[in-house]
């Protein structure tokens, strides 16, 4: 008879080894007394870093500009009922992005869910909303299911398309012994991040590669899924070969240096882009989705010729319907394409490449000259960030319209930008790039409204002593809203807001601010800024640098959507 003793873990403890030999290193996120066990667990184990963020929004975008900026699963904890509720907003992001995160969260003790008897932090129907701000959600019902489910839920993050996964775990269920023998293996897949979504051999048809080869006007569409797809270089590879004009989505920003002579960029809806649209023989892109705004609502005509690459079999007929369509990992068919174009002669009229560079400035000018004197903040900005610094964009009207497209990126996962468009979710997302990389230059551009949505998560980044860098736009409210509020009625509301100061604001938690006035004065602030390591603040006072050259517009058709009976 074999009397030696079994050794025993707790569901949390369970939960812990599956993230540890997922590689996990950092997770964010609030305790709660329904997630207290999984944190105890945590501390432990010894080897995985908690931050406490200051709320569970916050934290889940921690976790996603972690993800974002490391090609890493972003990890997030959080509580039950309100404590998940206030997560979801934040997960909506991680999905609209397309970021692989593991959101664990609690739930009340098994044997009350469902039942209305208003135990403490219930929900009415906590999984129900999680799977509508998740790519999918989970609930625990067996402890001895714990290894598996998380197994399960890390796949499916990593699997095209990427997204947050919820797993709720009932607080009793935590601390549910469960004996060794019952651990699983540690899946391959869930540790390494990657995912197989492509055949072993992958069979392009050489008349494909001939109508490639012959193009005369080829352009290339780079989106967020070249990055995913770690198919940079590949890309590079094919814009040396075949010479096309290359635009970027925002997400796909990045994925080739948009210093490179052929690189338009993130201008997909400008006159002169649309023109070359229309006149190409032959569309590529590769990982996108062709977003609403990217694409002025669908209205751009792409060219009838159009192979689309994607890991993703949902986008690959979402928008626009091609003549070609290559389901797979970007990376792998970018190779096998390269290797098969070596075998053909290519030539590129000089007189289309100087209209791509032509198109490439002229679009760039008329954007300097319009938002002049901004453009001298966009220059300062570049010149004074190291080339592999991190950029995160809020959702605010300087980012909007010229940072998204004026600071060029020249690197894959150094661009951030909330897809989604929610306000206020720059400011952690940005502190989780921080983690991910404490030597590296992180910058957010964020604006006065949407920053007081998550302004205390000043005091995480204060507390962990990241050297973020702030540049705050001050403008008294909401930029947009006000300009749209009184194109369609004529007046506003609810858009002028009183504010802190936030220089006093920043500095009692732990921040060295400083207000600027012109683009001479940010500029000295932005050098020391970088240069000095530290948490910084710098806000720009936007009523003294003084409006744009060229106020802002949108199309009447737009405006008018806003109207009564529209």
């Amino acid at each position: 008879m074999n009397t030696t003793k079994q050794k025993s873990f707790t569901s949390a403890d369970v939960i812990v080894n599956e993230l540890v030999q997922a590689g996990v290193e950092v997770v964010y996120g609030i305790v709660s007394i329904h997630n207290m066990p999984i944190y105890d667990a945590i501390v432990r184990e010894g080897s995985i870093r908690v931050i406490a963020a200051r709320g569970e929004s916050g934290a889940v975008n921690m976790a996603d500009g972690y993800a974002r900026s490391t090609g890493k699963l972003g990890v997030v904890l959080t509580s039950t009922g309100a404590g998940a509720g206030n997560a979801a907003g934040a997960l909506t992001e991680s999905w609209n992005q397309g970021t692989p995160l593991l959101h664990i969260t609690g739930e009340v003790a098994a044997d009350y869910i469902g039942t209305g008897k208003r135990y403490i932090h219930e929900c009415k129907d906590q999984l129900a909303m999680m799977e509508g701000a998740s790519k999918r959600a989970h609930l625990l019902r067996q402890p001895n299911q714990t290894a598996a489910l998380i197994q399960t839920a890390i796949n499916e993050a990593a699997t095209p398309p990427l997204g947050p996964v919820t797993i709720s775990i009932p607080t009793d269920l935590q601390t549910a012994i469960i004996p060794e023998n019952t651990m699983l293996t540690p899946d391959k897949a869930a540790s390494g991040m990657t995912y197989d979504n492509h055949k072993d051999t992958i069979d392009l048809p050489d008349t494909l590669i001939e109508k490639i080869a012959q193009s005369k006007r080829p352009v290339i569409w780079a989106g967020g899924g070249v990055i995913t797809s770690g198919a940079s270089d590949e890309l590079q590879q094919l814009v040396e070969r075949l010479q096309p004009a290359v635009v970027t989505s925002e997400s796909g920003k990045g994925s080739i240096p948009e210093n490179h002579s052929l690189c338009i960029g993130n201008f997909t809806t400008e006159t002169e882009v649309e023109s070359l649209f229309q006149q190409s023989d032959l569309l590529i892109s590769i990982g996108t989705r062709f977003r609403g705004e990217e694409t002025n609502d669908w209205t751009i005509p792409l060219p009838n010729e159009h192979i689309t690459i994607n890991a993703d079999p949902k986008s690959l007929y979402l928008n626009y319907t091609p003549s070609h369509a290559l389901l797979g990992d970007a990376k792998q068919i970018l190779q096998h394409l390269n290797h098969k174009l070596r075998e053909k002669h290519i030539t590129r009229d000089q007189a289309y490449l100087d209209e791509i560079k032509a198109i490439r400035n002229n679009v760039r000018t008329a954007l300097q000259d319009a938002v002049a004197p901004y453009d001298a903040f966009a220059d300062e900005m570049r010149h004074l960030m190291p080339d592999n610094a991190i950029l995160v964009r809020d959702v605010t009207m300087p980012a909007y319209i010229w940072g998204n497209k004026l600071i060029e990126t020249y690197a894959p996962r150094t661009s951030i930008f909330a897809s989604g468009g929610g306000i206020g979710q720059g400011l952690p997302m940005a502190i989780g790039a921080q983690m991910a990389d404490e030597d590296r230059t992180v910058v957010l551009m964020a604006g006065d409204g949407g920053f007081m949505v998550n302004a205390g998560e000043l005091a995480t980044a204060a507390q962990e002593n990241l050297p973020l860098v702030i540049v705050l736009f001050h403008d008294g409210g909401y930029g947009i809203l006000r300009y749209l509020q009184t194109a369609a009625y004529g007046r506003t509301r609810a858009v002028d807001l009183n504010y802190p100061d936030f220089a006093m604001m920043a500095a009692s938690m732990g921040f060295t601010a400083e207000k600027v006035d012109s683009a001479e004065t940010f500029g000295k602030a932005f050098d020391n800024a970088i240069s000095q390591r530290k948490p910084t603040m710098i806000i720009v006072d936007m009523e003294a640098v003084g409006p744009t050259n060229k106020p802002y517009e949108e199309s009447e058709a737009y405006i008018d959507s806003f109207r009564p009976g529209n």
